[in-house]
């Protein structure tokens, strides 16, 4: 039976509040930065300054060691922590608990004043003085790489056991070893579980080797504090660092969705989104469908 009623969208009046109620919020916060005292020509001239960008250079550099450093950590102790040996699964529960739970800034502290205990370290063959070889890039790849393979190591070990073991089973059955299974079957299947999440510590990681300005690594914000000392301008600084780290994050926000992307091919729930589709996703929401 045909009929010509005619189809009411239902119109969601709270959502249109609310929407105009954040804009308004927004444009007061604007507004409010644009009128205050910030000498944004402090921020144009500091933004492409040379020792700024060095800064930016060694948190990039940090970074990138210490999730590489993390990352060894994490597949060695995620694997240990799945060992028959009780041994190896005593020890990698005790890493994961003293790095995990003792914060990274006391962390950093504590091996930047390691000379404190041991002035000396004493090879056999030869002798070098802790003061030389903590440097505070030393002391910054420890501090945070040994507190992110803690955490990497519990997204390894969930990553692997996604996979099902019969895997291992038949590898073994085949003849390999399990080592070799795990590195030849188990971990390549187990990456599409893994990445997503290490994409996002390597996100979070980028943001806490600000912690490093406190040993005296020359990062990004130890930079801006050195000039900020100097010339007093410190918001105008702190503007500056701030928008470094948000265009770097965003960088690696789209390099994780092409990563993603590229480990989820031939994967059942794989979906092939384009960049203004991630871009929409990310700032306005999944879109609902009729029907879903």
């Amino acid at each position: 039976m045909v009929t010509n009623d005619k189809i009411i969208p239902l119109r969601h009046y709270g959502r249109w509040v609310s929407g105009i109620l954040l804009i308004g919020l927004m444009g007061l916060i604007v507004n409010a930065f644009i009128v205050g005292q910030i000498d944004w020509s402090v921020v144009e001239e500091f933004f492409f300054s040379t020792a700024l960008l060095k800064g930016l250079a060694n948190t990039i550099l940090i970074t990138a060691c210490s999730m590489l450093m993390g990352m060894a950590l994490g597949v060695i102790f995620a694997i240990m922590r799945l060992s028959q040996n009780p041994v190896s699964r005593m020890f990698s529960g005790w890493y994961i608990w003293l790095f995990r739970g003792a914060p990274v800034y006391l962390q950093l502290l504590i091996w930047f004043n390691l000379a404190l205990i041991f002035p000396v370290v004493n090879l056999g063959f030869a002798q070098y003085r802790m003061v030389d070889v903590m440097t505070p890039f030393m002391a910054a790849l420890l501090g945070l790489g040994l507190n992110e393979g803690a955490y990497l190591t519990e997204i390894v070990r969930g990553g692997i056991l996604s996979v099902d073991k019969g895997q291992i089973d038949a590898a073994t059955s085949l003849g390999m070893t399990r080592l070799m299974a795990m590195r030849r079957i188990v971990l390549p299947q187990a990456m599409r579980v893994i990445v997503p999440p290490i994409g996002n510590e390597f996100i979070g990681l980028l943001k806490t080797s600000s912690m490093a300005s406190a040993i005296a690594y020359t990062e990004l914000l130890h930079k801006a504090q050195i000039i900020y000392f100097v010339n007093a301008k410190v918001m105008e600084l702190l503007i500056v660092a701030t928008g470094w780290y948000l265009i770097v994050v965003t960088i690696l926000s789209v390099v994780q969705v092409g990563i993603e992307r590229r480990f989820a091919r031939g994967h059942a729930f794989a979906t092939q989104r384009g960049f203004l589709e991630t871009l929409r996703e990310n700032t306005f929401g999944k879109r609902q469908r009729c029907g879903a």
